[in-house]
């Protein structure tokens, strides 16, 4: 099953139409049946109506992968064997049969017992199949066992993983459902209507798979003015926007973006707009899913990393080398790159250096390195990247190289680069970013170096940007907010992010300006940050702006409540504007879908900690340590939930604990060392602080403890030295300043 990330909630919609079949085997809607879907005057009006006039592209279609996206299960349709045929993978046994003409499997179910499951629909067709099961609440959900097209067998596409029934990957589970994870990238006009109070859906399509007004928008419109008695050429380009092939690069690219990128979809209104973060927040290549030099590591669906590509600054668009109607490569193998790139200066044996092989490494070998997703899936980074072992050798991020030469080191491929290409290599934003990703505050001027380059991509400044929210200085806040002012949506949308870890003040007024931005993702990112505001503090010129803009939020995290994820979002909403009761409901409700979340048990705790129920809060860390008992952020928790009852022992028990973990959470530091020397115990105060300086440098707060430790302890001589420190890092802080007075700095 297709799965979009862990925050990227894909949205969905989808009812069970009627099907007309064909002897042809084409598949057609029937479109009497549908209830008009949109209130405007454009609505769609399915595939048929497109097949006279579009006929070639019609035909093309119908081979494609968005063609066999899903349909009906039946004879024509289903490739796997369902001959009564029974296998174990994994500890489960499972049966694939028919029973006239319907298609079952019986395998294990959410309460860890065999039965039977129809089999409704079809998911794709190569290299794999996967099955649609419906359950109750109008959810269906993806077996974990899907048909290998390519070597004609059943696998597991989670092989090793023995997943019990009651968790969040259990193919009966919220992280297998089609509604949420996958059904808007494989029918036309899907709307999701999930029901957040009841947890059911009421999902709707207007034609079953990815049909022409998928990536051409609603027909209606065009088909009645194209045989208007009054129709005119010149005059049609002005009223319709349509996808053609004169769309520009970034109008098309943003019309794939949304099925092919990890994906955000803001709400179920859809705002006519040719800005993808009016209606997506995609994924930025951030080490959650990407190397740290950008390069894929999970499944990406190639937006992202095409964003970061030299080919996508020189203005190349997917349909340059993709023909738009059969999803194929409009040239073979080299082809497709020497239209551009001159064959005889590349495609030789003089630019690949591999003379003795009796066959040349083609284009893609080299510089889309590949990767397996989904059991057999191989899917080829967009990055187009120069192969870099040094990089390999220095930051241990891959290079396509190895792909072939897995007997070699990344030293050897580094020196055969340099022999053949000579010792310099072309600049890349790759090293910044490596460095950037670390998060320390020697990554700071490299960040700052990528947001500040102009020839650095968009989107990877965007990811420096997310990166310098976690060092908070004058530089980070200073580079921060000058790229509120930035032109692409995308920088200032993660600039607005990264301010949350900053104090109010020193962003509430050029954030202000932003709740009214052209682009409703930047909206809802001020928004966001404005809530933590109190509202009478809001300046009187941004409090109308702000109400716009707040319900857009509101609006948009209601919409992502049928992911577990998207349920602990909302709970982070009420837990900023102190509503405790809707936060504790919505982390429960997350955790009802996803209960090993640690993160919402963490915040969870927090809130039950905030309303003085504090064993329910001793509690829900307690069931975090049980899932993740090498997590240093539970440690610190319990031991701040400790400090709160009273119980000191076992508050610096928890805090040893999470330094044991190797924490490079300052506040942890902080926190045990201000315990110890309440406790007397000034020498171990001491060292817990100076270990915490050795993690986090930057962290003025540790330096503001030790002083304090010093003058307890009448050390005056290394508080001097300290608070001097101190100063240097901060000297503006208000707390700091009647310290300072006193030890004369």
């Amino acid at each position: 099953m297709m799965r979009k990330g862990l925050i990227a909630v894909m949205v969905v919609l989808v009812v069970f139409l009627a099907l007309r079949f064909f002897k042809s085997d084409e598949y057609s809607s029937d479109y009497k049946s549908y209830a008009e879907l949109e209130k405007t005057q454009n609505i769609f009006v399915g595939d048929q109506a497109c097949q006279k006039c579009h006929t070639v592209e019609y035909k093309k279609w119908q081979k494609s992968h968005h063609y066999m996206s899903m349909l009906p299960a039946n004879d024509s349709t289903v490739k796997g064997n369902f001959n009564n045929v029974t296998i174990t993978l994994d500890g489960i046994t499972s049966r694939f049969y028919k029973k006239g003409k319907e298609f079952y499997i019986n395998t294990e179910g959410a309460d860890g017992k065999n039965h039977d499951f129809l089999v409704k629909y079809i998911f794709g067709f190569y290299p794999l199949q996967q099955y649609l099961i419906v359950f109750p609440g109008g959810r269906m959900q993806v077996p974990r066992l899907s048909w290998d097209s390519r070597d004609k067998k059943w696998f597991n596409q989670y092989p090793g993983q023995n997943i019990p029934s009651h968790d969040w990957l259990h193919w009966t589970g919220n992280a297998q459902n089609w509604n949420t994870m996958c059904a808007v990238c494989h029918s036309t006009n899907l709307q999701k209507n999930y029901d957040t109070k009841t947890d059911t859906y009421k999902t709707t399509y207007s034609v079953i798979n990815v049909s022409c007004e998928s990536c051409h928008g609603p027909g209606k419109n065009h088909i009645s003015l194209v045989s208007s008695p009054n129709y005119n050429a010149e005059d049609y380009k002005n009223k319709l926007h349509f996808v053609t092939k004169n769309t520009n690069q970034i109008e098309q690219i943003n019309t794939c973006a949304p099925c092919h990128a990890l994906i955000t979809e803001i709400s179920n209104t859809h705002i006519q707009s040719k800005e993808l973060y009016d209606n997506y927040i995609p994924q930025i290549p951030s080490t959650e899913n990407f190397h740290p030099d950008g390069q894929f590591e999970n499944e990406d669906y190639n937006y992202t990393s095409f964003l970061q590509s030299k080919m996508y600054a020189k203005g190349v668009k997917c349909s340059d080398c993709h023909d738009p109607h059969s999803i194929t490569l409009k040239r073979p193998g080299n082809l497709t790159c020497t239209q551009c790139h001159v064959a005889s200066k590349y495609s030789v044996p003089s630019h690949t250096f591999h003379k003795n092989l009796s066959s040349q490494p083609t284009c893609v070998n080299c510089h889309m390195p590949s990767k397996k997703f989904m059991g057999n899936d191989i899917r080829h980074d967009h990055v187009f990247r120069v192969p870099r072992p040094d990089l390999s050798e220095k930051y241990g991020v891959p290079n396509a190289c190895t792909s072939c030469h897995k007997d070699k080191s990344n030293s050897e491929l580094a020196k055969a680069i340099q022999k053949w290409y000579g010792p310099k290599r072309v600049p890349h934003f790759a090293e910044d970013l490596i460095i950037g990703s670390k998060k320390e505050l020697a990554s700071e001027s490299h960040l700052i170096n990528l947001v500040n380059n102009p020839l650095v991509p968009p989107i990877v400044k965007a990811t420096s940007l997310f990166y310098l929210g976690d060092i908070v200085t004058e530089k980070s806040l200073a580079t921060l907010l000058n790229a509120l002012s930035h032109k692409e949506a995308v920088v200032r949308y993660h600039a607005l992010r990264s301010l949350s870890n900053f104090q109010q003040e020193l962003w509430r007024d050029k954030v202000g300006p932003l709740l009214n931005d052209k682009v409703r993702a930047v909206r809802i990112a001020a928004a966001d940050l404005f809530i933590t505001i109190p509202y009478d503090q809001i300046p009187q010129e941004d409090k109308k702006s702000f109400d716009n803009a707040h319900k857009e939020l509101r609006k948009h995290l209601r919409y992502q409540t049928d992911f577990s994820v998207g349920n602990v979002m909302f709970a982070d909403y009420f837990l900023k504007l102190k509503d405790y009761d809707n936060a504790v409901a919505f982390y429960e409700k997350g955790l009802k879908k996803d209960g090993v979340m640690n993160y919402a048990l963490l915040n969870l705790s927090t809130v039950y900690s905030i309303q003085g129920k504090n064993e329910l809060a001793i509690e829900s860390l307690h069931k975090a340590i049980k899932n993740d008992p090498k997590n240093d952020r539970i440690y610190y928790n319990l031991g701040l939930v400790y400090v709160e009852i009273n119980k000191f022992d076992e508050a610096m028990q928890s805090f040893a604990k999470a330094v044991s973990l190797q924490s490079k959470n300052p506040r942890v530091y902080y926190n045990y060392g201000l315990l110890l020397n309440q406790k007397n115990k000034a020498k171990e105060a001491e060292a817990v602080l100076l270990k915490g300086i050795a993690i986090s440098p930057a962290s003025s707060e540790l330096y503001y403890a030790l002083t304090y430790v010093y003058l307890q302890s009448k050390n005056g001589i290394k508080a001097q030295q300290t608070v001097i420190k101190l100063k240097q890092l901060d000297p503006n802080n208000p707390s700091y300043q009647e310290l300072f007075k006193t030890l004369g700095v």
